[in-house]
């Protein structure tokens, strides 16, 4: 497993992010608030032994998963497309690949470390986000 994923970490890039929405099937009035408060993400990663959380944080909304790698698990992504997936989550090289299976297809996401930077890919339906961050000052 790459070290350095245990931190907070605050978004600094946000492409099609909107496209991301749209292929989830957000409802517009939603995507509009979410698109004034995408330069204000924030993440949080932690392990505890071989569970793992992320915590995607905003002013308007907050979501979380914890998951052990390797192992399926139903998820309920509620405040985003309020969907029922059954997810994977697996390493790929240095990356930590989430596939969900569900109503959406090829949806998914991807995080990994490049410099020191957190890199993360959103997908769902042939259409990519892709979000960098980068860690909280004072960590």
């Amino acid at each position: 497993m790459p070290a350095g994923f245990c931190s907070s970490w605050e978004i600094i890039s946000n492409v099609n992010f909107e496209g991301y929405m749209i292929a989830l099937g957000i409802r517009p009035s939603l995507r509009k608030i979410a698109l004034k408060l995408k330069l204000k993400l924030r993440k949080v990663i932690e392990q505890n032994g071989d569970w793992w959380t992320i915590k995607t944080c905003s002013t308007f909304q907050n979501y979380t998963i914890s998951f052990r790698v390797g192992q399926e698990f139903e998820e309920f992504t509620e405040g985003l497309d309020n969907r029922h997936v059954k997810s994977l989550v697996t390493w790929q090289g240095n990356k930590l690949v989430c596939e969900q299976i569900g109503e959406k297809k090829n949806r998914g996401w991807a995080h990994w470390i490049e410099e020191d930077k957190l890199h993360l890919e959103l997908y769902c339906e042939g259409v990519v986000c892709k979000q960098v961050f980068k860690k909280k000052v004072n960590e």
